[in-house]
């Protein structure tokens, strides 16, 4: 029996792009990186784990803001080089700006609209004051 993990195409670095959606809405909430470890453990645990490549470390989704994901499906795209998790996006936000989606900007007119409010003052999710997770 072949490795799951085996399948998928990693990129140079050793990731896969993972891509978080909304379980019932088919939102999508975040995109972030996947290692080898990250997707085992997310596979394993039932949450969203990703891999940090600012920090070089995993990063539990939630560790610090109470916002996890908690996993329904994990899906792989037909090139085995994109994953998607369905999600329930405990807390309702995903993005580390307090909203529910990271994808809060629309293209109008020549420039970037934010169109979704704010749905908790980062500062008050954050005790650390981290920008990200």
């Amino acid at each position: 029996m072949s490795d799951w993990l085996d399948e998928i195409n990693w990129n140079q670095e050793g990731l896969v792009p993972a891509i978080a959606q909304d379980h019932k809405t088919g939102r999508v909430l975040m995109m972030a990186w996947m290692n080898r470890e990250a997707l085992a453990l997310t596979a394993a645990e039932g949450r969203a784990i990703y891999w940090s490549r600012s920090r070089g470390k995993l990063w539990r989704k939630g560790e610090e803001s109470g916002h996890v994901q908690k996993l329904h499906e994990l899906r792989l795209d037909c090139d085995a080089d994109v994953i998607i998790l369905q999600v329930e996006q405990l807390g309702g936000i995903a993005c580390h700006t307090g909203r529910e989606s990271c994808f809060y900007r629309v293209y109008e007119n020549g420039a970037w609209k934010t169109v979704d409010p704010v749905l908790k003052d980062p500062h008050a999710i954050y005790h650390k004051g981290n920008a990200h997770e």
